[in-house]
């Protein structure tokens, strides 16, 4: 059982949000994410009791959030929904493809969070989706999950979409499954060359539609000159497609699911102090072979970069297209188990969920005797329960 980290983002938030809020003027969705992370966990939002199955050890637990950006909220939501994706894992490798806006566009997608992220996973699917059926490249239709991430390691703004592939897909006509090399799944170069055409696309249709808002430093841009110049600026740029290599079956693929799908862009257990208005915290460097080391940011300026990546209310930021999408995906994943039931199968592909995950359905593992799980017991008390009440105002005589 791991460790409560010895600081959290939501001490840091309590302490410096004041400070954070006479700096700068928090969006109606950083405002949500500021409330739900210091509610989180406390008396605010309530609680319930909880006993061990083992030892009867009885202890109040308040309730969570539930936001998608809260530190604490991820691991349960993280484990229910991977239970929820095994019925739609196929027993082949899978790819790990990586896809990024170029730093010139990142202003833009601040101001313009829900088009200009909406842009970039319509302009990922759909490069993906035409590269693999040209006959030239795989010839076959498949399907995929991708993941929005918005934050690099040091909390800048940095946005990408992680897609995760099978290792093949159906032929045209769906009679046979189409195998794509263990070593290789389609070429960056060209991945790379029709996202960025695609998506300038998009983002001019947008910009003729008056979808894009433009304040502050780049309001120029609302001027059609100036905006087509940044479209040239960056059809002028090299954007990266990175594909990692391969890795195994489902059993693999869970691992990797449950590191990244419902990361938040920083987590509590980076944290290593927060003294003298400043926050210190661990990153890794990747440019100097994924070396840990330590940044310390102004309070108020690590509030900041948190704030950065918080995203619109209801924005989808895990999506599934091709054979996954929701229309018709049982029938087409079943049809895709059919022809693959004679292929040699690449590693173990049952039961791959049981052994990523400590989480027990309903409770935890007890803190007081290590081997009873900690049940709710149907004993809640509320925020106003909790208020000291006014004494009792006293007749008049």
């Amino acid at each position: 059982m791991s460790q409560r980290p010895r600081l959290e983002v939501a001490e840091v938030i309590r302490s410096y949000g004041q400070a954070y809020r006479e700096r700068y003027t928090p969006s109606a969705d950083q405002a949500r994410v500021l409330r739900a992370v210091t509610q989180c966990r406390t008396g605010f939002l309530g609680g319930h009791v909880q006993a061990c199955d083992h030892c009867g050890q009885r202890q109040i637990s308040y309730n969570s959030c539930r936001n998608r950006h809260c530190p604490k909220c991820q691991g349960s939501q993280t484990a229910r929904w991977l239970e929820a994706q095994q019925p739609h894992l196929l027993p082949v490798p899978y790819f790990h493809v990586v896809f990024t806006l170029p730093q010139v566009l990142a202003p833009l997608a601040l101001q313009n969070p829900r088009v200009v992220y909406g842009l970039l996973f319509q302009a990922v699917s759909r490069t993906l989706l035409e590269v693999a059926a040209n006959p030239r490249h795989l010839g076959a239709t498949i399907g995929f999950l991708a993941v929005l991430h918005t934050w690099g390691q040091t909390l800048t703004h940095h946005p990408h979409i992680h897609c995760v592939v099978p290792a093949g897909g159906l032929s045209p006509d769906g009679s046979h499954w189409v195998s794509s090399s263990p070593h290789f799944f389609l070429p960056v170069r060209v991945l790379s060359r029709l996202f960025r055409g695609k998506f300038l696309a998009l983002l001019l249709q947008a910009f003729d539609r008056e979808r894009l808002r433009f304040h502050g430093s780049i309001e120029p841009l609302a001027q059609q000159t100036a905006f087509l110049g940044l479209i040239s600026e960056a059809r002028g740029t090299e954007w990266v497609v990175y594909a990692k290599r391969p890795f195994g079956g489902p059993r693999t693929v869970l691992k990797y699911l449950a590191r990244y799908t419902h990361r938040v862009a920083i987590s509590n257990y980076r944290l290593l102090s927060s003294e003298d208005g400043t926050v210190a915290f661990r990153y890794k460097d990747y440019a100097r072979g994924r070396r840990l080391r330590t940044l310390r940011l102004e309070a108020t300026e690590f509030i900041r970069r948190f704030l950065l990546h918080a995203l619109p209310r209801g924005f989808v930021r895990i999506r599934r297209y091709g054979l996954l999408a929701n229309a018709q995906r049982e029938q087409k994943l079943a049809r895709c188990r059919e022809l693959l039931s004679g292929l040699p199968r690449n590693g173990p592909s049952q039961d791959p969920y049981t052994e990523i995950t400590a989480y027990e359905p309903g409770g935890y593992r007890c803190p007081s005797c290590g081997k009873g799980i900690m049940r709710r017991l149907h004993l809640a008390f509320s925020w106003a329960s909790l208020r000291p009440r006014p004494p009792p105002v006293q007749a008049l005589s």
